[in-house]
């Protein structure tokens, strides 16, 4: 089994690779969730995240500039926190306490809801970007078959769009991203 800091810094660097990848021009491409572009799906990953940590257990991360002026830049500072919390041994002795989710190990938490998080805007940023759109299809296949039992509850968070239709013999990349509603 992979460790949370490990898995993190896999899917953070892929994403990082992408954030590298953007053209200039590129950052104001509209993005496949609605109503965003391309900086937007970095502005989301550095803004929710600091927020939930601090909440649920007192974490501060470092801030970097504002994605407005560089989102690298405000991308690898918070990346690179967020690694620094997963690499500190401290962390594996911390809970994050959440009304919706109650107490779970942090670093599990950061596992599940920001490292997945990541995992899925990296098709969202790669898209917008004009990049390279795969994804890992055994962490895909985790997912997807995490996420399939709770698609009520999913739906009802407000975080996913509708369900997108697509055959079921569809590859697990595009069975993923229709679920959590892109049209791949």
């Amino acid at each position: 089994m992979t460790s949370a800091a490990e898995e993190h810094r896999v899917i953070a660097g892929g994403f990082t690779d992408r954030v590298r990848g953007v053209r200039p021009e590129a950052w104001d491409n509209p993005a496949p969730c609605e109503g965003w572009v391309a900086r937007d799906v970095v502005r989301h990953l550095v803004e929710w995240f600091p927020d939930f940590l601090k909440a649920g257990a007192g974490v501060e991360l470092p801030k970097g500039p504002s994605v407005d002026d560089d989102p690298l830049a405000a991308w690898t500072v918070h990346s690179d926190g967020v690694q620094a919390l997963l690499d500190d041994p401290a962390t594996a002795g911390q809970v994050l306490s959440n009304p919706h989710i109650g107490e779970v190990p942090l670093d599990q938490a950061v596992a599940r809801f920001y490292t997945a998080d990541v995992f899925m805007h990296t098709w969202d940023l790669a898209r917008a970007t004009g990049q390279d759109e795969s994804l890992d299809p055994g962490k895909c296949a985790e997912l997807l078959d995490g996420m399939l039992p709770l698609d009520d509850v999913l739906r009802n968070s407000g975080q996913y769009g509708t369900r997108v239709e697509v055959p079921a013999s569809a590859d697990v990349q595009t069975r993923l991203l229709a679920f959590i509603g892109r049209n791949p």
